[in-house]
């Protein structure tokens, strides 16, 4: 097993291996997810969120193993350096890696446990959300932040930003699941549009949006609007014809 423990956790490095050399019959499970599985521990008094990846196929289990970081890895590397950027993610903690000599197998991320009050999705599910216009707003604002700090969140979706009430109007944001991300000196216009059209279907929220990012940016509100809803649009047809594909194929399969 392959581990690294941040330094201020290294004096409890004996308790944090034995919450994963017991993850599967300890702890409380949080999320149970087709791909992989959240539990949460205490460690003297500290919430620990730990995710564990199902070991990858075929394949990857060489490319994990010789070519890529893990899952894991890039996941505690990149909350480190989202950190040193000023950016909102849960404090990293630890991360293992299970291999052989042959194939990668299994791996787990370790970070604090941080309770929200919502995330962007209850944004999109319910649009009269107490504060729904300033959550959106600030939101926005967080996200033209990581564009000018050149951060790339591919996975920059609904239920991957945490948001915390910090005060009367006042909202904080934290990124979670940071497996996928990639790194600029700088982002297009072109780049950042790209990396907002998974949020929201809702063309209104999308008006919002193109409103506040137009006040941070310099393009005219009317191009920011048309280029994220062009984006926007394509990404939902594209996603709702794989699903009705999805759909079909289980059906001839029964």
């Amino acid at each position: 097993m392959n581990k690294v423990i941040a330094p201020k956790f290294l004096n409890q490095q004996k308790e944090i291996t034995g919450i994963i050399e017991n993850f599967d019959t300890t702890g409380t499970l949080f999320v149970n997810g087709r791909r992989n599985k959240i539990k949460t521990f205490n460690l003297n008094g500290l919430v620990l969120n730990v995710k564990s990846f199902k070991v990858p196929n075929t394949i990857n289990k060489v490319v994990y193993r010789f070519f890529r970081k893990s899952k894991a890895r890039r996941s505690y590397e990149y909350a480190n350096l989202l950190l040193e950027k000023g950016i909102g993610t849960p404090q990293p903690i630890a991360y293992f890696e299970n291999s052989n000599s042959f194939s990668f197998l299994d791996s787990y991320y370790i970070s604090e446990q941080l309770v929200a009050d919502l995330t962007f999705r209850e944004l999109v599910e319910v649009p009269d959300y107490p504060d729904h216009d300033t959550i959106l707003r600030q939101f926005t604002a967080f996200s033209f932040l990581l564009h000018e700090k050149g951060i790339e969140f591919t996975d920059h979706s609904p239920g991957n930003t945490l948001i915390k009430k910090i005060g009367d109007g006042k909202y904080a944001f934290y990124l979670v699941d940071l497996n996928r991300m990639n790194f600029h000196d700088h982002m297009s216009f072109e780049l950042r549009m790209e990396n907002l059209k998974r949020l929201t279907p809702k063309p209104e929220m999308v008006a919002v949006m193109s409103n506040e990012y137009a006040k941070l940016y310099n393009k005219p509100e009317a191009e920011i609007n048309a280029l994220l809803w062009e984006k926007t649009a394509e990404f939902q047809r594209k996603f709702w014809r794989k699903k009705a594909l999805k759909k079909q194929f289980k059906f001839w399969k029964k």
